[in-house]
């Protein structure tokens, strides 16, 4: 039944956003949707590139840094932004890392004052800090996401704080997540999963990447499960971190 089913993934900006091998979870996602014999189609979609967004079912989106941000903008004005917009009321996957999630929210504005509007995707806002929040950090992923504990890897001067309508995507055990100061990491909005975690954060964190894949298949079609995979490799190279950070 699974060798019917296929999911076509567009990895956003590939050249330009993709810190710390964020491009990394394309590949996870790819694999651990193959080795279930689900069939995958990855298309990138660089600057100036114009494919149909409403024939994707899960979109990714990684981090770079400020000035790659701004670059940006212009090509997502020329029509991307309210596709994508679209495509996130419309319930479709979306997982964006650091810069890529501080593009979703609606503005980042700099230490100095200097304000760049975001998408406004999603109900959430950006402000500079002085000091960078950068090292391996933890979090738990909340109960309806199951609840597993996530590792990663955080650099970002950015402080995000979420509105009204959206939920953090975890609760930080170690480290500053979302802005260091109300222990929230990420955001969880209908079907888009922001985080500040480079890494990449999937291959190491099975769960989430198996809950992102879940929500891609439901809304392509319908329930859907996903067969177990021996994780162990996974589950240990997390460990190795967890130990490092001395998390019980």
């Amino acid at each position: 039944m699974n060798a019917e089913k296929k999911i076509r993934i567009c990895h956003l900006y590939p050249d330009v956003l993709n810190l710390y091998g964020d491009r990394g979870n394309i590949i996870c996602m790819k694999k651990r949707l193959v080795w279930r014999g689900i069939e995958c189609e990855v298309t990138e979609a660089g600057i100036g590139d114009c494919p149909d967004l409403t024939q994707f079912d899960l979109f990714f989106i990684g981090g770079g840094q400020d000035f790659e941000q701004e670059v940006l903008l212009e090509d997502l004005k020329a029509g991307k932004g309210k596709e994508i917009r679209s495509a996130v009321e419309d319930g479709k996957t979306f997982l964006c890392i650091c810069g890529g999630y501080q593009m979703m929210g609606h503005y980042y504005q700099t230490h100095d004052g200097v304000r760049c509007e975001f998408l406004g995707a999603i109900d959430l806002f950006t402000t500079g800090a002085e000091k960078r929040m950068i090292g391996n950090y933890a979090f738990t992923l909340t109960e309806d996401l199951g609840s597993s504990m996530v590792v990663g890897f955080e650099n970002h001067s950015g402080q995000t704080w979420l509105g009204s309508g959206v939920s953090p995507l975890g609760t930080v055990l170690q480290g500053n997540g979302n802005n260091g100061v109300d222990r929230t990491e990420g955001v969880h909005y209908k079907n888009v999963f922001g985080t500040y975690s480079h890494g990449p954060v999937l291959p190491k964190n099975p769960e989430f990447c198996d809950r992102i894949l879940l929500s891609a298949l439901e809304r392509r079609y319908g329930n859907a499960v996903l067969e177990p995979l021996d994780d162990s490799f996974e589950r240990s190279a997390r460990d190795s971190i967890q130990r490092e950070m001395k998390i019980r």
